[in-house]
């Protein structure tokens, strides 16, 4: 983790995609620095120092999911989501709950990947281009050769000085671009299938992946060969020849360390599981609920998980979990698991104000996601202050008169608001064209939905 990654840095990062909710994000700007601090501790305290796993309560849309994976991305963090409701579904056992764990180690092996294949990046580009070189000029292994003059006299050529300085001619219109339309052929691995079924009794997930691994791994890769573009040749090798260069074992060594101490795993709907979010009264849902939480709890904990690339330990990875808390309340949960989420924030539902800025501030705002995707168009789309206000005011009386599903209400509106125009382009309305969203556009186009309370059909 960078050093100058300070809370308040973190705050800043977080406020130019979410807009308010201030409580929520200091407490999860803490909890990353303090895994910074935590790792410039003595060696002898290091382990001591657990994690304040968090507890996001507030209603949907209103951006805890976006906060905790904005977090995982300003750290260059594994991170995994899970609905904590999925482990109440029919044919769930205990261990299933492992596979989140074993999703951030894959994140984490990803990540490493990513940057290892960036570090090896120059060397590979010249491996590949030299192979691509070969498909279109091979070398040649001759030695001199004795060419006739018209005067009779002998003169002596090397072929392979020739057959090199086309080479290096070659070599620099690769390099420009000039040849990536013309086709040559190459060699392409491919992994052998082990094409395993399972053949009695039952096998955990862990040891199906594993088995699997090794038998693919003792299959040869079988060679195919491929009529492709030069510009489509030097993406397939360059994947192939940077992975050849990385050492899996460093990678695998370093994602493992990085998904235990890195970590960021976000568990959603947890009131689901909750005890009170049973309507009926009956004991049975209740207690499939509490199943969960009992096994949630040790990895929650702490404790040790195999994945395919290795066991990992659970204790520093940061949880933050999140619900609505709508019909049940946190002191639903177990003791057990309550108490491992000691850092409790509630989160504010958005305000007419809210949806305005949600509308202008963010850098991936919507406004600012259609005027990119009608811009690929040539095409200039412009949202007049009024208009954003219309949008921002509807949005917020359908969550009031129908269901708060928060933000992303926002995208139904302004769906409906663009549909027709996204259709109309580059048919009817032509390249060079500048469309303005003013207030009575909106009025019109939105009266509809406005009106209607049965909006099934535009809810998301």
């Amino acid at each position: 983790m960078d050093k100058n990654l300070t809370p308040k840095a973190i705050v800043a990062e977080l406020d130019k995609y979410i807009i308010g909710q201030s409580d929520a994000k200091r407490n999860v700007a803490i909890a990353l620095r303090n895994r910074w601090r935590r790792m410039n501790v003595k060696e002898e305290i290091q382990g001591e120092i657990v994690p304040n796993n968090i507890l996001m309560i507030g209603a949907t849309g209103v951006g805890k999911t976006e906060i905790a994976r904005r977090l995982a991305k300003i750290d260059d963090a594994p991170f995994t989501k899970v609905e904590a409701s999925k482990f109440t579904e029919v044919g769930y056992v205990g261990r299933d709950v492992e596979s989140m764990v074993r999703d951030l180690v894959e994140q984490a092996v990803n990540i490493v990947k990513v940057r290892k294949k960036e570090e090896v990046k120059e060397r590979a580009s010249e491996i590949v281009e030299g192979i691509i070189l070969d498909s279109l000029i091979p070398p040649l292994k001759g030695a001199t050769t004795t060419v006739t003059t018209v005067d009779s006299e002998a003169e002596p050529r090397n072929d392979k000085e020739l057959n090199e300085k086309t080479r290096e001619k070659f070599r620099e219109k690769i390099r420009s671009g000039e040849l990536d339309d013309r086709k040559i052929e190459i060699n392409v691995k491919q992994a052998a299938s082990p094409g395993m079924g399972m053949i009695g009794g039952n096998m955990d997930e862990t040891s199906m992946i594993n088995l699997q691994e090794m038998l693919g791994n003792m299959l040869p890769k079988k060679n195919k060969r491929r009529k492709v573009t030069i510009a489509e040749a030097r993406k397939i090798l360059m994947e192939e020849e940077a992975s050849k260069l990385i050492d899996m074992d460093e990678v695998k060594e370093e994602a493992l360390t990085k998904a235990m101490n890195t970590g960021i795993i976000f568990i959603d709907e947890i009131d689901k599981i909750a005890s009170g979010s049973s309507s009926g009264g009956g004991k049975g849902p209740d207690v499939s609920r509490e199943g969960v939480q009992r096994d949630l709890l040790p990895i929650v904990e702490g404790s040790s998980v195999m994945t395919k690339y290795g066991v990992v330990q659970t204790d520093h990875i940061l949880f933050i979990a999140a619900g609505a808390f709508h019909v049940s309340k946190p002191s639903d949960l177990i003791p057990e698991l309550q108490g491992r989420f000691p850092i409790r924030v509630e989160l504010d539902n958005l305000s007419k104000a809210d949806f305005l800025r949600i509308l202008k501030e963010p850098k991936n705002a919507l406004t600012k996601q259609y005027e990119a995707l009608i811009g690929a168009e040539d095409v200039k789309i412009e949202f007049q202050e009024e208009a954003l206000e219309e949008l921002a005011e509807i949005a917020f009386h359908i969550n009031e008169e129908v269901e708060n599903i928060g933000a992303r209400r926002l995208h139904t509106v302004m769906s409906r608001l663009l549909n027709e125009i996204l259709f109309d382009i580059p048919d009817t309305i032509g390249p060079n064209a500048h469309v303005v969203i003013d207030k009575k556009l909106v009025q019109e186009k939105l009266q509809g939905l406005v009106k209607d309370k049965d909006l099934s059909h535009y809810i998301l």
